[in-house]
């Protein structure tokens, strides 16, 4: 049969173009012939399709079923054409039709041609979908077709059959591309479409900067160095953060590369895109510190419950943690998964210093709850309390003594009473300062001492406030004396109002003898006595004294 041989022929070469098996060629042709069969028999019809691709033949043929009345032509015939061929043909025997290839007219070659191609394409669509499902994520080599309306259409190098492109949100703005030049790309998703999947790709996303390391680095490959998380911003820049499971394998070194080679491949891809490489740290205050390299953090404060990072640094390292357009801190938040405030030194003196210190202004105390039975109070009073409700000491602490009396069987003393207890349990013991105590807030003294050692931490000076001098007044010494042993404070220029208080303080008691005119001068002495430090006697530097000691003299 020259027409079934010619079949044959063109169907091997169809398994040589679409990578078809010999399986799936048999099953095209069947599928092909049962079209056209349907075409010419009914759509119901039954046959059996053999194929000699040795010598070149395909046997087919039709069966039908004999019935006594048909009622499906297609796959049913009568016992009178049955026994036209056969007379022993009896009702549900199968009568055998053999169909010769030439006899298929136009339509049914069209609809098996029809049928094949269906076939092959949906064949196609599968396989491409099973292939690139399992390919997320990875580096995929292609060729420019066309950019049309800002995307760009590519043929892949493997699979020239599938429909990929590069939508214009997933390119790198300060690259163009030309029809016929090479291009990779991640494979960022396989979409669904009416005609089959389509694979979108990109080049913006942090997957495209990671597969490129992968590429470039094989520690990364092997999975000795492990990229723990990526920030970009496409066309700028860009902050890695890598750890290595091999302690004798520096992450940072293996993916800088020597002389650079490695990153330099990498920033060449990228279109000149700066590029970070930072060690990774569970720890997220010394993370954050290395997140936002170049710069050079001076103290780092966490608050885990918020996930908020306050950073502080130094003036001149301010702007280059900052980054341009704010994008370093911003990267560097985004890198470390928590929000970044970030501080200069003096900014952070002024508004955050003390909070710092002392936890915002507001102690947190840790209280532990506990039944009320354990409290010192008379079993009545007990019973009436857990009869209203009030089980536990935290049930009780706000209480006042009207709530108390509202308790039915709680008489006026017994409120007073658990007032007493109540009281004595959370009055903060040791307390300096009333009004402190009573506010929740640090002492003045405290406030001041925050301060030197904020300064101190951050290495800048600090200038003494009035209040700061008002309160070492109060404590017996003036703002510009010299300690009893004879060490100088730091010369602080005093306010005029206060150097007129000294001046009549001295003024007042300079006919009540030396000692006294010592104590008014400013010095640190022993209630009048002599001094500690020996025979010596204690040094001023008050900001007047030689005009003092001639008031002095003239008193």
């Amino acid at each position: 049969m020259a027409n079934a041989t010619q079949v044959l022929s063109a169907f091997r070469e169809m398994i040589a173009n679409k990578n078809l098996s010999r399986d799936d060629l048999y099953d095209l042709i069947k599928d092909g012939i049962m079209a056209a069969l349907g075409r010419r028999y009914g759509p119901n019809v039954q046959a059996e399709i053999r194929i000699d691709e040795d010598g070149g033949d395909i046997q087919i043929t039709v069966l039908k079923e004999v019935v006594a009345e048909v009622e499906d032509p297609s796959r049913e015939t009568s016992l009178e054409e049955a026994r036209w061929d056969d007379p022993d043909f009896e009702v549900g025997d199968v009568l055998e039709i053999p169909v010769e290839f030439e006899q298929f007219g136009r339509n049914a070659v069209m609809a098996a041609k029809q049928r094949i191609i269906q076939r092959v394409r949906e064949g196609e669509r599968n396989k491409i979908r099973e292939e690139y499902a399992s390919k997320v994520g990875d580096l995929l080599s292609a060729e420019v077709q066309q950019v049309e309306r800002g995307k760009i259409v590519v043929m892949l190098n493997k699979s020239r059959d599938a429909e990929a492109i590069i939508p214009w949100k997933e390119q790198n703005p300060r690259e163009r591309f030309r029809q016929g030049e090479p291009i990779r790309a991640v494979l960022k998703r396989v979409e669904e479409t009416p005609k089959g999947p389509r694979l979108i790709m990109s080049r913006a996303d942090p997957l495209f900067v990671a597969s490129l390391f992968k590429l470039e680095v094989p520690e990364i490959y092997q999975g000795i160095v492990e990229i723990k998380a990526i920030a970009r911003e496409v066309g700028g820049r860009t902050k890695v953060a890598v750890s290595s499971r091999d302690d004798s394998i520096d992450p940072v070194g293996a993916c800088v590369g020597l002389k650079g080679s490695r990153v330099q491949a990498v920033v060449g891809e990228l279109g000149g895109e700066r590029i970070d490489i930072v060690p990774w740290h569970p720890d997220p205050e010394i993370f954050s510190r290395r997140a936002l390299a170049p710069a050079k953090v001076a103290k780092v404060i966490s608050d885990s419950g918020r996930r908020v990072i306050t950073a502080i640094v130094d003036e001149d390292q301010l702007s280059l943690a900052i980054g341009r357009n704010g994008q370093n801190v911003r990267l560097a938040s985004q890198l470390i998964g928590w929000q970044i405030d970030l501080y200069g030194s003096r900014e952070w003196l002024e508004r955050g210093a003390d909070a710092a210190l002392f936890g915002g202004g507001e102690q947190d105390y840790e209280v532990a709850d506990f039944p009320l039975r354990e409290l010192d109070l008379p079993l009545g009073t007990l019973a009436a309390l857990e009869t209203a409700g009030y089980t536990t000491f935290l049930d009780i602490i706000d209480l006042e003594k009207e709530d108390l009396l509202r308790v039915s069987g709680v008489s006026a003393e017994q409120a007073d009473e658990v007032l007493r207890l109540i009281e004595s349990l959370t009055v903060e013991e040791g307390a300096g300062d009333e009004s402190s105590a009573a506010a929740g807030g640090p002492t003045e003294a405290e406030l001041a001492e925050a301060r030197e050692l904020a300064a101190d931490i951050l290495g800048l000076p600090l200038t003494e406030t009035s209040s700061t001098k008002a309160s070492r007044v109060a404590a017996g010494g003036s703002p510009g004396a010299k300690a009893a042993t004879g060490t100088p404070a730091p010369d602080v220029a005093a306010p005029a109002d206060e150097d007129v208080v000294e001046q009549s303080q001295a003024g007042g008691a300079a006919g009540a003898g030396t000692g006294d005119a010592a104590a008014a001068d400013g010095t640190v002495g022993s209630s009048g006595d002599e001094p500690e430090n020996g025979d010596e006697p204690p040094l001023s530097t008050a900001p007047a004294d030689a005009e003092r000691e001639q008031k002095d003299g003239a008193a």
